[in-house]
């Protein structure tokens, strides 16, 4: 993986392959967004290429140094993803997403779940306007999936969606879940890690509420490489490096702990912007009960008193670079329609 090799990663291993069709998968995509003919998925443990050789590739955009994921960005507060999200729900599902989210990629996404039986109990954590519990519930009864949000202005849209009716909403937060210890067969959440204040926190209450057995599937982002991407992402959210999900996934318990890349198709491969929707990791529960491990108090407080300038000010400049992130999907589809097919874009 080039972003394990970048980083000095040494807990990944190149495991299984994947095909895609014309070559547009994103498993095969290097730091520069360039094709390659190993098409990979990554797994935790010690590394072993078989026979394949290791290769640093150091791009010139990948020089400075990412601000570290103990520094919430400027949209990573819950207050502030909390107002970010009582506008962007007015357009959500029909503007934004469909530039970042589409429903290939959902599906694709949810596949390393293993939700094969309709008869599992589902939460899925930050389902916001319930896209991807859509997916969840063509292989599950909705009656078995919660849908669990902090914003109830994207829990009504979810609430809207015919195919969720049954599905039981409720409000809440991801680093403090109203579950029992045990109570889930799948933890789902997409598209809802970037805006945890403590992510590791996050994943351990995914660890606690599985049974044993049980699989988390945690859909996110991935972190850029090029320069002014990095930018723009280190003002609006958290955007993790793969190995980042694999430290937190292993130092809550989890075991088998894999990714698989996924984007849109219009990008062909290209992942140096960073991806608001970029992998999908998994990781499965070996022993009921609790994590192991010990977290200090939470970062963060929803009621602690904000100072209302400094929360503006915090909400406007995470508004701006959102606003970036907003246009990239469109230029990587022009790009698409201008470049001819088979090219690098």
């Amino acid at each position: 993986m080039a972003s394990s090799m970048l980083y000095g990663a040494e807990n990944l291993a190149i495991i299984r392959g994947r095909a895609y069709p014309n070559g547009l998968g994103f498993n095969g995509s290097d730091l520069h967004g360039k094709k390659s003919f190993l098409k990979i998925n990554l797994a935790s443990g010690n590394s072993n290429l078989r026979g394949i050789s290791k290769r640093l590739i150091v791009p010139k955009c990948s020089v400075s140094v990412p601000r570290p994921a103990s520094q919430p960005r400027f949209i990573q507060h819950k207050k502030e993803a909390f107002w970010f999200y009582r506008f962007l729900s007015i357009a959500y599902d029909n503007v934004f997403n469909p530039g970042h989210y589409t429903e290939d990629m959902r599906d694709e996404a949810l596949e390393p779940a293993d939700l094969n039986s309709r008869d599992m109990i589902v939460v899925d954590v930050g389902g916001g306007t319930g896209f991807t519990t859509l997916g969840i519930v063509k292989h599950v009864d909705a009656k078995n999936v919660t849908i669990l949000d902090q914003s109830p202005h994207q829990l009504a849209k979810a609430k809207q969606k015919e195919p969720l009716k049954e599905c039981k909403i409720i409000e809440g937060d991801a680093e403090d879940l109203p579950f029992k210890t045990d109570y889930a067969d799948r933890y789902i959440s997409a598209g809802s890690i970037e805006y945890w204040p403590d992510p590791q926190r996050g994943i351990k209450e995914a660890y606690r509420v599985l049974k044993i057995g049980g699989k988390a599937c945690i859909i996110g982002p991935v972190y850029p490489t090029y320069w002014l991407s990095r930018f723009f992402a280190d003002m609006f959210m958290l955007f993790p490096k793969e190995e980042e999900y694999i430290e937190w996934f292993e130092k809550a318990g989890f075991k088998d702990v894999k990714i698989t890349r996924i984007g849109p198709k219009w990008y062909r491969g290209v992942r140096c912007h960073g991806l608001i929707i970029g992998c999908s990791v998994t990781g499965v529960k070996p022993v009921s009960g609790d994590s192991l491990l010990q977290l200090g108090p939470k970062v963060e407080e929803l009621r602690k008193p904000v100072n209302p300038f400094v929360f503006l000010a915090r909400f406007l400049v995470g508004v701006m670079a959102a606003g970036y992130y907003a246009m990239v999907p469109i230029y990587m589809w022009l790009k698409d329609q201008i470049v001819p097919k088979g090219q690098p874009i």
